[in-house]
């Protein structure tokens, strides 16, 4: 009996050893190649990197997979103990692995017959998804478990937990709990309710199977086992229970703005970004991207460059419908665009079907709605003709050659419909939206509507404030959806008079002041090389004798600012341009002096700074600061300015765009009703039309033209075609700034001078121009008239007792 006793031990001995043995073999096994921690510990898993506007409003995202970061302190208890509940009720007790999770599980599974239950730790999860592949294998869970117990000594639970949560996918593109919440019901993930939370911490296990989108039963089953879980272990009280089962979710996704709002302004942005940290880092990294732009800017000045394409596409005339249907074909076009009345207001576009047509009016269709269009509101639509002015072809008089049977169209909502708003507001609009109600439809409701027409002339406008640089609003097209070209900063185009001032700036320093007077006369000039004849002429065809500087630039004479540049030289206005930060090739002949070379609209506005900041020009700024994931700050954005030309410089050239506004082609932006320094450009043929104006505030540019070299047709000029939208665009945000005027600088004297020879008025002129001077070159001589043959008491003033009259 001992001896067995004996041999018993030593058998149980050998199969201890081998037992440890084969465990260490295993261990040593699995061990082989085991991936580095560092993935783990130094976190960085692919996040949305989100771009804000100045206010803190969300512009847009980047990204591949939609994750937002979330540290665990930010999250209120009962989100994170939800899946503590659902995945790892034991994850504060247990060393990475629990033993007794595994066991219960393997029962389980061993009962049912299949898997039906999972033994994984919350770290083990983490491991899997991180380090390891999915693969089904005794030797990946051996792996798993290794790393488990390994990666508990290197982190805190903590910190495995908010890898968790801020890794797990959730479907619908949602990874991590922030995505998750904005995806799944609108809120953040600091802001989850218990039955919110709940519902989404079923979803990891199956995202297909527990979408509530798709299975809101079986997603609803899930989220009460989650929940009563939560109660049976404590987390939860009796009544928070109670309550979390009778709360209604209602589902919904935090709307996502990018691309939407400020398109081509988040794109100048992306492309910038990427070329500073290269495309990975700027989809995966999380940065924090804060921008000067202002979204009230923003929309404002798409508006207003949308509403000014269309105007001018309608000043071209009309150029037919989108298509015609025969009539057995018409509800079926009907049918492909339904549209809901609450969704439309006043300006909003529908693409019509013309059903009937009279003298008067046409009858439409758009949807299950109806519709007409009175003769007034397409009196445009006239037959195109690019060769005579619009003012001179007379309104359509007749709908029937407009429009027929059968044509689809374009047409714009003047009115809500009285008895459509009266239903809508019975209806309520928060009431409607949570249920599945359909559109609210009247019986008999006539929609008024205005024929329009899609333009194909494009447009760009930059915004920007001179003191800082920062680009408040960009535009560069008339869709973004259309077209990502992005004509503010890629276009370029010829700036005709817009680029007068940096000539006239130039002719200031070389001995020329605003009461130099010119002639304004014919010129004809052959090129000896190619033998081609060039005779510029002013935009009226007339010509008018001796001119003031300051008249020239007023009414933008072209023939005055060749004869600036003859005097002159053309290499003094170049180095001028280039001096001003003008980024173009400039030929050296007199035609640059009328804005032959093609510069950017961003380009122009940031030359045009000069003016603005009193004689030197700033960088625009579009990226102000930016932060990665964790907070740390990544850049800050400096201004960064450059001087070009003198204070008394800069402020008379501010003077004289003053006259341009008050009493030259600029004069619609007297509507501001605050000083504007401004100038109008038109290239050959209308091809492209400009207004540049600011205040000491704000800098506007707006640029307008086909992107083919084509002309827009007549008088389509930058007074015209560019300067209304500058003012729509203006109206809308001036009252965000208080109103200045351009502080006048020591050295500068004003002096009344007479409009016909420049010299110092008679004080008994009818009329006269109050202009600023350098000190010392205003005129001496008083014009004639005058018996006593000396200035009047008021003829010159000094800058410094300017400022105290």
């Amino acid at each position: 009996m001992k001896k067995f006793a004996i041999i018993v031990a030593a058998l149980l001995g050998a199969g201890a050893v081998l037992a440890a043995a084969l465990a260490g073999g295993l261990y040593y096994w699995a061990s082989l190649d085991l991936p580095d921690f560092k993935r783990i510990t130094d976190y960085n898993p692919p996040l949305v990197t989100t771009v804000h506007a100045r206010d803190g409003r969300v512009l847009g995202y980047f990204y591949k997979e939609k994750r937002f970061l979330v540290p665990l302190a930010e999250l209120p208890p009962h989100v994170s103990r939800v899946f503590l509940a659902a995945e790892d009720s034991a994850f504060f007790e247990h060393e990475g692995v629990d033993l007794a999770a595994i066991l219960r599980a393997h029962i389980r599974n061993l009962q049912a017959g299949h898997v039906v239950q999972g033994g994984s730790t919350i770290t083990q999860q983490v491991i899997k998804s991180l380090l390891l592949t999915p693969e089904q294998s005794y030797k990946r869970k051996i792996r798993e478990a290794i790393l488990a117990y390994r990666l508990e000594r290197y982190l805190t639970k903590d910190e495995i937990l908010t890898i968790y949560l801020n890794h797990i996918f959730f479907g619908a593109r949602a990874y991590g709990i922030e995505a998750a919440a904005r995806t799944y019901f609108g809120v953040h993930a600091k802001d989850l309710t218990l039955a919110q939370a709940a519902m989404l911490a079923g979803l990891p296990k199956a995202p297909s199977r527990f979408n509530p989108y798709r299975n809101d039963e079986r997603a609803r089953e899930r989220q009460v086992w989650i929940l009563g879980r939560m109660r049976d272990l404590g987390w939860a009280t009796p009544e928070q229970y109670e309550a979390a089962l009778a709360e209604e979710l209602v589902f919904s996704s935090m709307a996502d703005p990018s691309w939407t709002q400020g398109a081509y302004y988040l794109e100048e942005v992306r492309r910038s970004l990427i070329e500073t940290y290269g495309e990975d880092q700027v989809y995966n990294s999380g940065m924090h991207v804060y921008t000067a732009v202002d979204l009230d800017h923003q929309r404002a000045a798409e508006a207003a460059l949308r509403q000014g394409l269309r105007d001018s596409a309608r000043r071209r005339g009309w150029t037919g419908p989108n298509q015609n249907v025969p009539e057995k074909d018409w509800e079926e076009i009907l049918a492909r665009t339904p549209y809901d009345p609450a969704a439309l207001a006043p300006g909003a576009w529908v693409e019509a079907l013309v059903v009937s047509v009279t003298h008067d009016e046409a009858r439409v269709r758009f949807g299950a709605l109806h519709g007409v269009i009175a003769l007034k509101d397409m009196s445009w639509a006239r037959p195109p003709d690019p060769s005579r002015a619009t003012e001179e072809v007379p309104a359509v008089a007749d709908c029937t050659g407009v429009v027929r049977p059968g044509d689809v169209i374009w047409a714009s909502v003047k009115a809500v419909p009285a008895a459509v708003a009266k239903a809508l507001d019975a209806a309520g609009a928060a009431e409607r939206e949570a249920s599945a109600a359909a559109p609210v439809a009247v019986e008999g409701a006539v929609w008024p509507l205005a024929l329009e027409r899609q333009p194909e002339v494009q447009g760009a406008l930059v915004s920007l404030e001179p003191e800082t640089g920062e680009v408040r609003a960009l535009v560069g097209g008339y869709s973004f959806e259309a077209s990502q070209f992005n004509r503010a900063t890629q276009a370029r185009r010829q700036p005709g008079s817009a680029f007068k001032p940096i000539v006239y700036s130039a002719a200031l320093d070389s001995g020329m002041t605003p009461s130099t007077v010119l002639l304004d006369a014919p010129i004809v000039y052959t090129d000896t090389v190619t033998d081609r004849v060039w005779k510029p002429e002013n935009f009226e065809g007339v010509f008018y004798g001796p001119t003031l500087l300051r008249t020239a630039l007023c009414k933008s004479r072209n023939l005055v600012t060749i004869r600036v540049a003859q005097r002159i030289g053309i290499r003094k206005i170049i180095e001028r341009a280039k001096a001003l930060g003008l980024e173009a090739e400039f030929p050296e002949d007199l035609s640059v002096s009328l804005g032959s070379a093609p510069v950017s609209p961003l380009n122009l506005a940031r030359a045009y700074t000069a003016f603005a900041r009193g004689g030197s020009w700033i960088e625009p700024r579009f990226i102000l600061r930016v932060e990665s994931a964790w907070g740390e700050e990544l850049f800050r954005s400096e201004p960064r300015v450059h001087e070009a030309v003198s204070p008394q410089t800069a402020y008379i050239i501010t003077a004289l765009m003053k006259e341009v506004v008050n009493d030259g082609t600029g004069w619609r932006a007297r509507k501001l009703g605050r000083p504007v320094a401004g100038k109008t450009g038109t290239s050959n043929d209308e091809q492209d039309a400009w207004f540049v104006g600011f205040t000491p505030n704000l800098l506007t540019v707006v640029w307008v033209g086909f992107d083919q070299l084509t002309p827009m047709g007549k008088y389509e000029t930058g007074a015209r075609a560019a300067s209304p939208i500058w003012v729509d665009y203006r109206m809308a945000v001036e009252a965000g700034y208080p109103e200045r005027d351009f502080p006048l600088p020591q050295g500068v004297v004003m002096a009344r001078i007479d409009p016909a020879s420049g010299l110092l008025a008679s004080p008994y002129a009818d009329k006269t121009f109050f202009l600023p001077f350098k000190d010392g070159t205003q005129p001496t001589e008083t014009a004639q008239g005058d018996d006593s043959g000396a200035p009047g008491p008021s003829a010159t003033t000094r800058g410094e007792d300017l400022l105290k009259q």
